[in-house]
């Protein structure tokens, strides 16, 4: 007799259940919440040290070891910025000049970035790496002949003259050409075929999927421009047209004595209001532009 030998049963494997989590150890949950705070609070130290010192009084701000939070607060410091130098003046000043050149850079990359990514023509490429290769140039060496141009051109202490050098930007029409590289052709050749013409097609067709890229591109604009200080106190000679930046400077006098330190925190104070109430407003979308390009690499 032959012996029949049984084969083993296979035994089936506890499959996971579909929506059932490994559950992580607390300890290491709340390592990383730790870690996460941290890297939020650090940057977030300077503006909250910025804050309650401009509401601190002088003998509170010279005292040792520092409060964490004015024990009596006051709104002194902020009148006393208010009414020492023309800042209010100043401000309207920073967003004239800041709105300018956010407007002109947003419309002159939007065409330029068109005509580079959706138009063929005879030295294109060359062209397009040309603008992009400004990039890499230090604005100081750029400083003394944009200076001489604009002092030709007789627009020395003038709004136009502070805007004339960054009313382009080789970033933002680097960045609206990959944006608009990505817009499919057929939509384009479609509107064209429709009899719409090259400025009704951007404006009606390409602006509106660039909302993300506009965003992001409008934020960096505004603060560069908001905090740029080299060039306009190299082309302003009026005090009456001078930016937040350079009046804020003025204020760097009183930095002698503790007594008018907190003056100097309180103009830094409303001179960073613009800035972080347009990052505020536009934060949403800012990050998903930056999320998108940093996907297109």
């Amino acid at each position: 007799m032959t012996a029949v030998t049984e084969k083993p049963i296979p035994v089936e494997r506890a499959r996971p259940v579909p929506g059932r989590r490994r559950r992580r150890n607390p300890w290491t949950t709340a390592l990383l919440y730790a870690l996460l705070a941290v890297v939020v609070l650090i940057p977030l130290f300077p503006l909250y040290w910025l804050v309650i010192s401009a509401f601190k009084t002088p003998a509170e701000f010279a005292q040792i070891p520092p409060t964490w939070f004015p024990a009596s607060p006051t709104i002194d410091p902020t009148v006393t910025a208010l009414t020492e130098v023309p800042f209010l003046q100043s401000m309207m000043n920073s967003i004239i000049i800041a709105g300018g050149c956010t407007i002109s850079v947003l419309v002159t990359s939007i065409f330029a970035g068109y005509v580079f990514a959706k138009h063929h023509f005879r030295g294109r490429d060359l062209l397009f790496w040309s603008v992009v290769a400004t990039m890499f140039l230090p604005p100081i060496v750029t400083l003394v002949p944009l200076y001489y141009l604009v002092s030709s051109m007789g627009l020395s202490d003038t709004y136009l003259g502070v805007m004339l050098p960054w009313l382009a930007n080789a970033f933002g029409i680097f960045l609206m050409r990959q944006f608009i590289m990505d817009i499919p052709d057929e939509l384009i050749e479609a509107a064209r075929l429709d009899g719409a013409g090259e400025f009704r097609i951007v404006w009606q067709f390409v602006v509106p999927l660039l909302k993300p890229a506009i965003v992001t591109l409008a934020v960096f604009m505004f603060v560069y421009s908001w905090n740029n200080f080299l060039w306009p106190l190299s082309i302003l000679r009026s005090d009456a047209l001078y930016p937040v930046v350079l009046t804020l400077n003025r204020l760097m006098s009183y930095t002698m004595s503790f007594e008018y330190q907190n003056v100097v925190l309180a103009g830094a104070l409303i001179a960073s209001l613009p800035t972080l109430i347009v990052f505020i407003v536009t934060q949403r979308v800012f990050v998903q532009g930056i999320a998108a390009s940093g996907i297109k690499g």
